[in-house]
């Protein structure tokens, strides 16, 4: 049977097939497997990603045992620090059967209060309320990002709180993510402003939308319910 062309395939099928298929070289940009600590290389060439978890953990502390919402879960690098930072609980969402792989292997020794579920964020069941949905790292790659905003509205409890990182276009980085994701790997890649995130989170019924833009090369979000 001959293999779908590149045009054929819808972006979620792109963006899933480019996980699958690159599910321990994405892994490997916080650390590495053998000893999990930070390479000080990475942390220097791409702060973004530990700002973005810095976030996450920050909000994660000021709740009492917090239920977790992880959505794009990938590998359970973020999981990991949740959950030391003081998660009741953890379930881990992702399409990627690779990235779950990785990631029940680390979160492995939290045992129950760990759980991973596998498919679409728009169609799996997920039990909620959650008091912190983490989104990072995934609103890079939805072409629909306001079914994904809605969803994860209704998934919080009031009171409760999104974290998500968003992307926006920089004439220094965006030529080359463009180069090394549409062109080289076939995954779409989409940026964000920041009345675009405020709009679209506000739309949805959160009360207070806070963006945040630590960096030149993206926005990070904390949206109350």
């Amino acid at each position: 049977m001959a293999q779908p062309s590149k045009t054929s395939q819808s972006a979620p099928e792109r963006v899933q097939k480019h996980f699958q298929e690159q599910a321990s070289s994405f892994d490997e940009l916080y650390g590495t497997d053998e000893t999990n600590e930070e390479a000080p290389l990475q942390r220097t060439l791409r702060p973004g990603l530990f700002r973005r978890r810095e976030l996450a953990v920050s909000v994660v502390r000021s709740y009492d045992s917090p239920r977790i919402l992880d959505v794009g879960c990938g590998s359970g690098r973020i999981g990991e620090f949740l959950m030391e930072a003081g998660a009741g609980s953890y379930v881990g969402n992702d399409f990627s059967r690779p990235m779950l792989d990785l990631a029940e292997k680390r979160l492995a020794p939290y045992g129950e209060k760990v759980r991973f579920v596998e498919g679409d964020f728009l169609d799996v069941e997920l039990e909620g309320p959650y008091d912190v949905v983490v989104a990072l790292g995934l609103f890079d790659y939805l072409p629909d990002p306001e079914r994904f905003a809605r969803r994860m509205h209704e998934l919080t409890a009031d009171g409760g709180t999104v974290v998500g990182s968003f992307p926006k276009w920089s004439w220094l980085k965006g030529p080359v993510r463009k180069i090394r994701y549409e062109w080289i790997n076939n995954c779409p890649i989409f940026n964000y402003t920041e009345r675009e995130l405020r709009l679209m989170f506000g739309a949805c019924g959160f009360r207070e939308v806070d963006v945040q833009k630590p960096g030149h090369s993206g926005f990070l979000l904390r949206a109350v319910r």
